[in-house]
C-alpha cells in the first residue's frame, strides 16, 4: 500500500509510526530539557573563581631566567 521510507520490517507500516513515535518523543525531551536549562540561573563555584595575578613591581623574582 504505502512504500516503506524509513524503517522497513516485519511490522510494515507500524514500523515507520514507531521509528517517527520514537523521533518525536526524544525532541520532545530534548525541547523541555532546552527550555528548563534557559530557565535556571547559572551557578558559579567560589573554588573555580577567576584567580587574581599579581603585579610585576610585587611578584616574587623570577624562578628561571632568561639570559
Amino acid at each position: 500500500m504505502y512504500p516503506h521510507i524509513l524503517a522497513h520490517g516485519a511490522l510494515g507500516i507500524f514500523d515507520e509510526i514507531i521509528f517517527l513515535g520514537v523521533g518525536v518523543v526524544f525532541l520532545v525531551m530534548i525541547g523541555i530539557s532546552w527550555i528548563k536549562s534557559r530557565n535556571v540561573p547559572p551557578e558559579f563555584d567560589e573554588t573555580n573563581a577567576p584567580v587574581e595575578t599579581a603585579s610585576p613591581e610585587t611578584s616574587a623574582p623570577d624562578r628561571f631566567k632568561l639570559d
